[in-house]
């Protein structure tokens, strides 16, 4: 198979597919607008937890400054999210070292966090990507097989990479390296790649992995939307356009509220009318910022990809779903407002969207 991308391989998808999953009724068009922000933060910092960093050698309170940015899973009836801890509140943004918790839940809303982070710089083979500034904004699936993949971002202060790792249990993950390694003879190992959203159906409540004409499928990008391919879900390649670059599916508009940034959320979704990406949009600092909206606030926003082609926007919303409202939300370590979307799941007859707020909480919308 040729590693540029082609659009053969989306002639032909099984009816069965294209399905809209079982127990949820709801189709694409409910994403367009009636989240409601619940009872919020769901989860905050707390200097009591400490861990032993074996990279530092120390006792470290790993969530000490802020939580933020989770991914959210189902397992076993209850709500699982993994979230971005930072441990430094004196260092600048961007400077603190990152680890991914852990968190339970029965309702939603009421977390227990595992005392231990659950990925984090370790002495291994990938401190080179993840040391000092660590693991963050991680996005999980369920693998048709029973396991858990997460891509997350490695960084290394230098530059952020989309890495992968596997998990039985939620709480011991293996590292797989960054996502785009091998890809092209290593072309894009050290471009600087973030936020991975693979395709997903919901399969007894879950969003599981899907393939697709035999390959597993990512957007993933935060200047711009590109679409990778997979047969293993930790070995990644980036589609390619005509002129050998990367594909562009989406990017800014002026004068909108994605008119700087647009960073894929949490895992699309198959639904009977297309692929429902909700992607995290930043509004610019200048003259091509969405005038309703305070310069660079992110939001969260939608668009719908072809089921039968996963490169062709089908629609997009031309504002955002939610914005920062609340008063958490507009403060901070980062105070121009932020609502970020890593986590989507259907869980108690209801759609709960995870999101990290002004980089220093984790909250919770709910679609009904």
């Amino acid at each position: 198979m040729s590693l540029n991308f082609t659009y053969k391989y989306f002639l032909l998808i099984p009816a069965t597919m294209l399905l809209w999953s079982c127990n949820t009724g709801l189709g694409p068009a409910n994403f367009t607008n009636g989240f409601k922000p619940a009872e919020n933060p769901v989860l905050k910092a707390d200097s009591a937890f400490t861990f032993y960093c074996p990279v530092k050698k120390e006792a470290i309170k790993w969530q000490r400054a802020d939580v933020f940015n989770p991914a959210a899973i189902v397992r076993n009836d209850t709500l699982f999210l993994l979230y971005r801890c930072e441990d430094n509140p004196k260092a600048i943004l961007g400077g603190r070292t990152s680890r991914i918790g852990l968190a339970s839940s029965t309702d939603g809303l009421h977390f227990t966090k595992y005392p231990k982070p659950v990925l984090y710089p370790d002495v291994d083979d990938f401190s080179i990507y993840d040391q000092p500034g660590g693991c963050e904004d991680p996005r999980i699936v369920k693998t048709p097989e029973g396991k858990y993949i997460m891509a997350y971002t490695s960084w290394n202060l230098k530059t952020a990479r989309l890495s992968m790792a596997e998990s039985d249990d939620l709480i011991h993950w293996v590292k797989k390296g960054p996502a785009f390694e091998d890809a092209y003879h290593g072309r894009f190992h050290n471009t600087w790649s973030k936020s991975g959203s693979i395709i997903t159906e919901m399969k007894n409540g879950v969003q599981t992995a899907i393939k697709i004409q035999d390959k597993y499928w990512m957007y993933w990008g935060e200047d711009f939307v590109n679409l990778a391919w997979s047969t293993n879900l930790y070995d990644w390649v980036p589609t390619l356009n005509e002129s050998g670059e990367l594909m562009v599916l989406i990017r800014t508009r002026k004068n909108k509220f994605d008119s700087r940034l647009t960073e894929c959320g949490p895992p699309a979704l198959l639904t009977k009318d297309g692929i429902v990406l909700l992607y995290n949009g930043k509004n610019a600092e200048d003259e091509n910022a969405d005038p309703s909206l305070p310069k660079n606030t992110y939001t969260v926003g939608r668009v719908i990809f072809d089921a039968k082609d996963p490169t062709r926007v089908i629609s997009r919303s031309d504002t955002y779903l939610i914005k920062p409202t609340l008063p958490h939300e507009i403060t901070g370590q980062y105070a121009a407002g932020t609502v970020f979307g890593e986590g989507l799941v259907y869980y108690k007859s209801k759609w709960w969207l995870y999101y990290g707020t002004a980089d220093s909480f984790v909250g919770v919308a709910v679609l009904k």
